[in-house]
């Protein structure tokens, strides 16, 4: 085991990956920064990048970029009342109403100290929980895969929208791109309409993409709304209060970074829906819920606290499954695959050093977190007056010039054009994507799982229920699918004979 840690600082501390993580750090910064430009826009721009990283350096980069994007998304919302990432939307006002008190300090940096405090938190509960996890997964078979895959197919859908139906249409659209191509037990062409670029599959990068950077370039075409102007012209010191604010939140500090981690590692949720769970939360629980919505911080410490939990959260079963928690991690599952660290239980048995590498990863960027994290409030004036007009379009640029150099294909251009658009015209419907995506990455292995276990079992269905932890899993998913039913059925009032 030392022996493996000390290969993992080895890898983490070199020139190269330390490096890679400030100006992975700077990247994510300005992203997040940005109004309109999500952390998992950030993710998925930086895939083409990472083709020239070698594995540890490559993750390095997704970890701090997404980490410091998440934070930097709360600088547009407190300054400009535009959340930057959906994951600060929850407490843009409460931060704006700060700012118009004179008091975008205090609120920036509430921000900042507590996203880094909670992803410390949740980055704790990653190397306890992951190890673990990973020694009884390795009892899994076939039959425990499909249920585990199928639960969190489910969960996607019930957690990620208000709508299930409409989660569930989209997962059923992402299950059917997953059917496209060879990539099948039987390997059988499925889907392809008779060309040979279709029988490799949709590609998942080239979709994600433009899923989420397409997508975002045709909002900002489409939309005609002014632009915002920025409330105050300078930022002072953002530390100044922060530990007596420690001290009077205690208990939202640590219900705001159990809970982010949690709803994290719930497959479909993420840290904007984290982040809004933890301030509906913090405003229930609080001694002074009326002064919520006025410029009051408590929100904004629990809530901040959430966001970045949950970004460590949802690499659990990302790493011990290969589930993603969020759409984040659906992207670095895909680099993983690229890089031979295949997430899975034997990842922890046959290469340790890089599963600690990761772990070192997430302490040192929610570390450097606080430095770069001030740097960047010193210099919001100038980020959040960069061009629109110059940006987007070097985006685009950017955008098709990965993506093609992907498997060197104008075929996969055409495939992150028109994921782009779709994505765009779904989400003006209040479609969410997130239960697509989960189809796409899933959908494989449950239907590998399925054919492996019918093939087993010799057709027999009962089979899928035969073992204790696939019985466990299969009543776990029951109880989510009849959920509605069950609450509803509770709820009844009982009428009087």
């Amino acid at each position: 085991m030392w022996t493996a840690v000390g290969q993992a600082f080895s890898m983490v501390f070199e020139p190269y990956t330390l490096m890679v993580m400030v100006l992975a750090s700077f990247y994510g910064l300005f992203v997040g920064a940005v109004p309109g430009l999500t952390a998992t826009m950030a993710t998925a721009l930086l895939v083409p990048v990472t083709f020239f990283m070698p594995p540890i350096p490559a993750v390095a980069a997704m970890v701090t970029a997404t980490a410091m994007a998440i934070f930097s998304g709360d600088i547009p919302g407190c300054l400009l009342r535009i959340p930057g990432t959906p994951a600060s939307a929850a407490y843009t006002d409460e931060a704006y109403a700060m700012t118009r008190k004179g008091q975008a300090e205090t609120a920036l940096g509430a921000g900042l100290v507590f996203s880094a405090v909670g992803g410390l938190f949740g980055t704790v509960v990653l190397i306890v929980a992951a190890p673990a996890l990973a020694d009884f997964a390795l009892n899994f078979s076939s039959f425990e895969y499909f249920w585990l895959v199928l639960l969190g197919l489910t969960c996607a859908v019930f957690i990620s929208t208000g709508e299930p139906v409409k989660g569930l249409m989209m997962l059923l659209i992402g299950l059917l791109v997953a059917c496209v191509g060879l990539g099948n037990p039987a390997g059988f062409p499925r889907f392809t309409f008779g060309t040979v670029e279709m029988t490799g599959g949709i590609g998942m990068i080239a979709m994600m993409i433009g899923m989420f950077a397409i997508s975002e370039i045709i909002r900002y075409v489409v939309d005609t709304s002014p632009p915002a102007e920025l409330v105050v012209e300078e930022v002072g010191g953002v530390l100044k209060g922060q530990w007596a604010l420690a001290k009077k939140y205690p208990k939202q500090i640590l219900r705001g970074s159990v809970l982010g981690t949690a709803v994290g590692a719930l497959p479909g949720a993420g840290a904007d829906i984290a982040a809004w769970m933890s301030y509906a939360m913090s405003k229930k629980f609080s001694k002074e819920p009326e002064k919520f919505g006025t410029g009051h911080v408590e929100g904004i410490v629990e809530s901040g606290s959430a966001n970045n939990s949950a970004l460590a959260g949802a690499w659990i079963p990302a790493l011990v499954f290969g589930i993603p928690g969020d759409s984040i991690t659906a992207i670095v599952i895909g680099v993983l695959y690229m890089k031979n660290m295949n997430p899975g239980p034997t990842l922890f048995t046959t290469n340790p050093q890089n599963i600690y590498a990761v772990f070192l990863l997430f302490i040192v960027a929610n570390i450097i977190m606080i430095p770069l994290g001030i740097l960047c409030i010193k210099v919001s004036k100038r980020i959040l007056k960069v061009p629109r007009e110059i940006l987007m379009p070097m985006i685009l640029l950017f955008c098709v010039v990965g993506t093609f150099a992907i498997n060197n294909a104008v075929f996969e251009v055409g495939v992150m054009l028109v994921a782009g658009i779709v994505a765009y015209l779904l989400e003006a419907n209040k479609f969410p994507t997130a239960p697509a995506i989960l189809g796409v990455v899933l959908g494989g292995m449950l239907e590998e799982n399925f054919i492996t276990s019918m093939i087993k079992s010799n057709g027999d269905l009962m089979a899928f229920v035969a073992r204790p932890i696939a019985l466990c899993l299969a009543i776990l998913t029951a109880l989510v699918w009849f959920s509605p039913v069950l609450l509803r059925l509770l709820r009844k009032p009982v009428v009087a004979a």
